[in-house]
């Protein structure tokens, strides 16, 4: 490994925080690592690049107030072509989740500037050995070469030129240009592929772990068009990004990524629970795959990801299952990664504090998740390798994907994890079997539920653009009535239309907030509002054409923009607001009652109601259930005001203010407080003091996910309204029950007792009448060829009262068949009972011999060896059936 020999160690973080130090002596703003899960970009499943908070930049369709950045991002790769998952343990360099490092000039600097400082800071900074540095640039890109001659002293034959490997695109269209990348020759000897015939070691060659890329630094300056051609674009752009666990394993001048200080703390740690030791060849590869997997799930479960079974949140489920699937490799049958997050949060907590802020709700997920594989990961495990065994008895080495789709729909065994397992026994898997029967499922489950979709009826219908007065202006915090609005565009399909306004007092569903109603009037045609949503900078006012559809026709036509009032519905927001600001009171609340751990998860404000997600492992008692209801009641009946303003992030985190997992914030923030029980980050509609709650009623809590609780819970009116119901309620209970004085619970209690006495008497009644009624049925038995036949016919029998009876016949008698039918509402129940002896020396059952009674009945039916029954939905067959038990025996004994 390369490494000057008498640099002093620097630590990660160190290297961390000169890369930063080094760009804000430049000027550089430090831009504080986004989420790794991009709520707001649905193109990605999890954060892969540190330039994709800044791609609205690069599509022209956002700006900053500075030029130039500086940044550290998490990122994790999983999916789509920047997928290494598959790569991670049996290696040195791939990894889920990483570190880029960064630095950006957003139409300020360029070519020069970018590669003079990242020569600085390599050489001058890190001393790299300058006579094993390369630089690689585009076939054509001339500028790029004159500035590495120019502005550094790299070896001009270290200057090469390449084709794609030195382009970037953000897509298939879009912006992109030329890259220009640092690599660094480590040395002989360190490359796997050195001796293999068709392998030659060098800058940018295949797989070569001798010559690896430390810095890549994209230049762009096209767009690239849907016909393929490139125009030069207005602004140029500078985007960096170099991983940190690489450069920490050149500069540290060990052998890998994971022998940094980055990874070691974590993998002595697994060796300490586990008690395997760890080496760098095959037999650390388990210890590896759990270290690296530990990052990626504790950094989406900190930014709000969790595991379910469908999208982002299966992606994580799969790395939980297969970090715990090698967990069994190091002989670790209970749940341990859990127990690594303590020690993550040493190795990575001070550059992001969320790591340890939020480590028991990582700590609980993950623990969950480990359990509830575990019961069904040796299940799994012992069917696979049953499965192994079978195929190679008939000489097969492929895995059929009905049975990996066996696997994964009973046993939760992502498809990558049985490939894992597959290989690893010389076996491949039927990957195409496996998605038709993914298919299949997905079929199933679409064909059985119901498609809804919002505003159907203007699928395809432009919006129709009057005037761009730029962003719609938000002024419902203070009004509920605005007058002198204007439409600046809007969409129309019969009497349903679509507004955007220049100002609006609606509120755009938002924060889990759903979007206000009422109504948008013109002088000639009024509109009923139904739904506020937004969509990319626009307020779309969603609704229906109520009065003046030919005049509203007209306008459309000929007089837009028109001058309009627009008003909210005052009732509706004050429910509205009511559940909102009862969601702050609830998180504050399950804080004091739960602890410091629980962070919302997820929540719905409707004014019908509200619902809360929250991290909790367990399910809480009711008297912590009541004590939450009762300390926002408290906090209700002090009419505490509500107060908003606009402040700074740090002002607000100084002030212990609560931000939701994941999401993104600026510099500036709405903060919203009650007094000092509540302090969030929030950009909803609130009551003005917390007396106008009213009242405040928790209605269920259940479990929404590992680790994820969910209350809904009611205010207002509706919370006061079930009071009263209770009140009334109890008030009959008492008057049935004579229970005045407050004994209504003892009385209830005693019902309940005697009524458990009643029925084991009546049971035991039952017990004995059977036992007189066998004796009866017993003398009437018919001989068929030695076996003796008792039948009987009922009605208004209990399928219960038929087995009683059948019991009673088997109990203390030999040779004996009993066939006993009832009809009861118009349907038939049929009960056939065949005592041991014969079971064991004839060969009969009773399951089999309903089966065919029950058809005559026009049912079907079926049982075990010595107790069978069989129903139909119509009775008229009945006694057909039961006239024909003696035939049907006859036929089961020959």
């Amino acid at each position: 490994m390369t490494k000057m020999k008498s640099s002093p160690f620097i630590p990660a973080a160190e290297i961390r925080r000169q890369f930063v130090d080094f760009f804000k002596d430049k000027d550089h703003t430090f831009v504080p690592s986004s989420s790794v899960v991009p709520l707001k970009d649905p193109t990605l499943i999890f954060t892969n690049a540190g330039m994709n908070q800044f791609k609205d930049i690069f599509l022209g369709q956002g700006t900053r107030p500075y030029q130039r950045a500086v940044n550290t991002q998490k990122c994790i790769r999983v999916s789509g072509k920047h997928n290494d998952l598959e790569e991670v343990g049996r290696d040195g360099i791939h990894h889920t989740f990483f570190e880029m490092l960064g630095n950006w000039s957003f139409g300020n600097y360029y070519k020069i500037e970018a590669i003079r400082w990242a020569w600085e800071l390599v050489t001058e900074f890190w001393k790299l050995p300058k006579d094993k540095l390369y630089a690689t640039i585009y076939l054509d890109d001339d500028e790029a070469d004159a500035a590495w001659r120019s502005e550094t002293d790299v070896k001009h034959s270290h200057i090469g030129r390449f084709d794609k490997d030195n382009f970037w695109e953000m897509g298939e269209t879009g912006p992109c240009g030329p890259c220009t990348e640092i690599h660094i020759d480590l040395g002989e000897g360190l490359c796997s592929l050195e001796k293999h015939p068709q392998h030659k070691c060098g800058v940018n060659a295949s797989g070569c772990g001798r010559f690896v890329e430390l810095w890549n630094l994209v230049f762009i300056q096209y767009n690239r068009d849907g016909k393929g051609s490139l125009t030069e674009l207005p602004a140029k752009h500078v985007d960096t990004g170099a991983g940190l666990e690489r450069l920490a394993a050149v500069i540290q001048g060990v052998p890998t990524n994971y022998d940094t200080d980055l990874f070691q703390p974590l993998i002595q740690r697994i060796v300490d629970l586990t008690g395997t030791p760890y080496d760098q060849g095959v037999g650390g590869v388990a210890h590896r795959v759990v270290a690296d997997h530990l990052r990626s799930i504790s950094f989406a479960l900190a930014d709000g990801a969790m595991p379910s079974n469908e999208g982002r949140g299966y992606v994580l489920r799969r790395i939980l299952r297969r970090a715990a699937r090698f967990g069994r490799t190091l002989g670790m049958h209970q749940a341990f990664i859990n127990e690594l997050v303590d020690d993550l949060g040493g190795v990575m907590g001070e550059a992001f504090p969320e790591i340890v802020e939020r480590a028991e709700h990582i700590k609980g997920v993950i623990r969950g998740e480990e359990e509830s594989f575990g019961r069904t990961l040796d299940r799994g495990i012992d069917l696979f390798n049953e499965l192994i065994t079978r195929l190679s008895k008939e000489d097969q080495k492929l895995l059929p994907g009905d049975e990996a789709f066996k696997l994964y729909d009973t046993f939760g065994f992502p498809l990558d994890l049985t490939q894992l397992m597959a290989e690893e026994k010389g076996f491949t898997v039927d990957v195409k079997g496996f998605e038709s029967e993914m298919n299949n499922q997905r079929e199933r489950a679409r064909s059985s539920g119901k498609f809804s979709g919002i505003d159907l009826q203007f699928e395809g219908m432009p919006l129709q653009r009057l005037r761009d007065d730029g962003q719609c202006e938000f002024l419902g915090f203070d009004d509920v009535i605005i007058e002198g609005a204007h439409i600046t565009a809007y969409q129309s399909d019969r009497k349903k239309v679509r507004l955007v306004l220049d100002r609006t007092p609606f509120y755009a569903e938002s924060g889990g907030q759903v979007g206000d109603a009422g109504s948008i009037i013109s002088a000639d045609w009024e509109v009923e509002v139904e739904d506020t949503q937004k969509f990319g900078e626009d307020v779309m006012h969603i609704g229906a054409i109520v009065a003046g559809y030919e005049a509203f026709r007209k306008d459309a036509v000929k007089k837009f923009p028109t001058v309009v009032t627009a008003k909210v519905d005052y009732l509706r927001r004050l429910k509205t607001a009511r559940n909102h600001t009862a969601t702050h009171l609830i998180q504050a609340a399950l804080r004091k009652v739960l602890g410091k751990h629980v962070n919302q998860s997820g929540s719905l404000v409707h004014p019908g109601y509200l619902r809360f997600d929250f991290t909790h492992f367990e399910k809480p008692t009711e008297e912590q259930i009541d004590r939450v209801e009762t300390i926002v009641n408290e906090v209700i009946a002090k009419a505490h005001p509500v107060k908003w303003q606009i402040t700074s992030i740090e002002d607000a985190k100084k002030r212990g203010a609560m931000a939701l997992f994941g999401e993104k914030y600026g510099e500036d923030v709405r903060l919203v407080t009650v007094a000092d029980i509540s302090a969030e980050l929030c950009g909803g509609t609130h009551v003005k003091t917390t007396d106008q709650l009213l009242a405040f009623r928790i209605v269920s809590e259940s479990a929404a996910a590992a680790g994820i609780r969910r209350i809904e819970a009611w205010t207002g009116d509706r919370a006061l309204e079930a009071a009263i119901e209770d009140k009334r309620m109890l008030r009959m209970l008492q008057n049935a029950l004579s229970a005045h004085g407050g004994n209504v619970l003892d009385k209830v209690l005693k019902l309940m007792e005697d009524y458990k006495i009643l029925l084991k008497q009546v049971e035991q009644f039952k017990q004995a009448s059977a036992g007189d009624e066998t004796s009866s049925l017993l003398d009437n038995a018919q001989d068929v060829e030695g076996v003796r036949l008792v039948t009987a016919l009922y009605d208004d029998r209990s399928m219960d009262d038929l087995k009683t009876l059948a019991d009673a016949i088997r109990e203390k008698n030999k040779n004996i068949v009993g066939v006993f039918g009832s009809s009861q509402e118009g349907r038939a129940s049929i009960a056939v009972v065949v005592t041991e002896d014969l079971i064991s020396g004839k060969g009969l059952s009773a399951g089999k011999l309903v089966k065919d009674i029950g058809a005559i009945a026009g049912g079907g039916g079926g049982g075990r060896n010595h107790l069978g029954t069989a129903g139909a939905k119509s009775a008229e067959k009945l006694p057909d059936a039961i006239a024909a038990a003696a035939d049907i025996l006859k036929k089961h004994l020959s």
